[in-house]
């Protein structure tokens, strides 16, 4: 149901919104969802991520470094989610998530600009 939810995704988006819905899909689609209404995983559902308070999703259950950073302020934009991209772990120290995040400077900007919906 999440490979459909992506691809119908990928359908209705421009060229380089399927290559971040790709990157998407292969490295991050194990543990998140990025379709509105779909469940969480492993990893809390990321549509509409841009915009949101870190650690914002109510039905799901942040490592206590999210927790912290939603209740200073913290909200995600593209700039600070290619940032998490490319080392979760250095950004939040004691974070639950297992990635090691995406090498690649074209990868990171294109998954956040796929979470970003452009």
């Amino acid at each position: 149901m999440r490979r459909l939810a992506v691809l119908l995704l990928m359908l209705g988006a421009p060229a380089g919104a399927q290559e971040g819905a790709a990157v998407f899909q292969s490295r991050c689609g194990h543990c998140h969802a990025a379709a509105a209404g779909a469940p969480p995983g492993p990893g809390p559902n990321l549509a509409g991520l841009v915009g949101r308070r870190v650690g914002g999703d109510p039905g799901f259950d942040y490592s206590p470094v999210l927790q912290a950073a939603g209740e200073a302020g913290q909200r995600w934009d593209e700039a600070m989610l290619a940032r998490f991209l490319a080392d979760p772990e250095a950004m939040f120290p004691g974070l639950w998530m297992g990635a090691n995040g995406l090498r690649a400077e074209a990868d990171r900007a294109a998954v956040a600009r796929f979470l970003a919906g452009r």
